[in-house]
């Protein structure tokens, strides 16, 4: 068992921070008297001096030095500790787990996890990124307490926050770009197309296949991006994603016939709204904020 106490190594560092006895007793609200045994006692119960009495001033020892940094950290733990357990007592989560579909636009994620952490700073966040079912189906098995996902599973009820936008695109030295007139569905078809896998483990879908004969299924936008900025293949990509490379002119939108362009709807949906804890309604309404930002088709 210890044979210090918190309050000890407090009061040794308001004598440090203060400059004396007098100082700290008069910066903390104690009798200069209870600070100074509280220090002595301290330095008799390590067996080691911490302070040396310079003039009218304290003065850290070397070894009071180390002492005080490794203290700080304990006392800084402490007071998280408290915070903790005070949030725990208003009734806040100590941990939120989300789901949140890959054609989220992934800045406004990060914006809305950012505010979160200055405003819930205590509060452990379990993200996953899914695809397509991936999302519902952790819903479904009570695995997560928020989703954003283009599907509300049965026997829940989402509130739509945004249009999502999907823009079909190849390289610039692509093959469909040297045809010189407007793509059709037998051009694609016999190009190589880049699909994005379904994460869900159970019900997949494959959702914008064509039917290509040299279909490539990745688990994720970032290398479905990549696949199609190399060269390798064509995509349907979130247009969040793809219009930077498009203005750079890294990537060109396909001149489709028809259907160049196509929009999911997101939904944000609760697990249990009734029973959801303030930092998973704040961030719910964070995500649903900077969703408005979002241009409309």
């Amino acid at each position: 068992m210890s044979r210090t106490t918190l309050e000890q190594w407090r009061m040794l560092q308001a004598v440090v921070q203060h400059g004396g006895f007098a100082q700290a007793a008069e910066a903390i609200h104690k009798s200069q008297s209870t600070i100074n045994h509280a220090v002595h006692k301290l330095q008799d119960q390590l067996g080691l001096p911490l302070l040396e009495v310079v003039g009218r001033k304290a003065r850290l020892t070397e070894a009071g030095k180390l002492m005080l940094r490794r203290s700080g950290q304990l006392l800084a733990q402490a007071e998280q500790l408290e915070e903790i357990a005070g949030s725990l007592a208003r009734g806040t989560e100590a941990e939120i787990r989300i789901a949140i579909d890959e054609v989220y636009p992934y800045d406004y994620l990060a914006s809305a996890l950012l505010a979160l952490s200055r405003d819930y700073p205590n509060t452990r966040v379990q993200l996953q990124e899914t695809v397509l079912s991936g999302g519902p189906e952790l819903l479904t098995a009570g695995e997560v307490d928020l989703l954003i996902a283009p599907e509300v599973p049965q026997g829940f009820l989402g509130e739509p926050i945004m249009q999502a936008q999907f823009i079909a695109v190849a390289h610039p030295a692509h093959a469909l770009h040297t045809l010189g007139r407007a793509i059709t569905l037998p051009d694609l078809v016999s190009q190589r197309q880049i699909v994005i896998r379904d994460s869900a483990s159970r019900r997949r879908v494959d959702s914008g296949w064509l039917g290509a004969e040299q279909r490539w299924t990745v688990s994720h936008v970032a290398t479905s991006l990549d696949m199609v900025c190399r060269g390798m293949g064509f995509a349907w990509l979130p247009a969040s994603r793809v219009l930077p490379f498009i203005g750079r002119g890294d990537l060109l939108e396909l001149p489709l016939e028809q259907g160049s362009r196509r929009f999911s709807t997101l939904y944000l949906t609760y697990a249990e709204q009734d029973r959801a804890g303030p930092v998973t309604c704040h961030l719910a309404t964070l995500l649903a904020e900077e969703s408005r930002h979002y241009p409309g088709p």
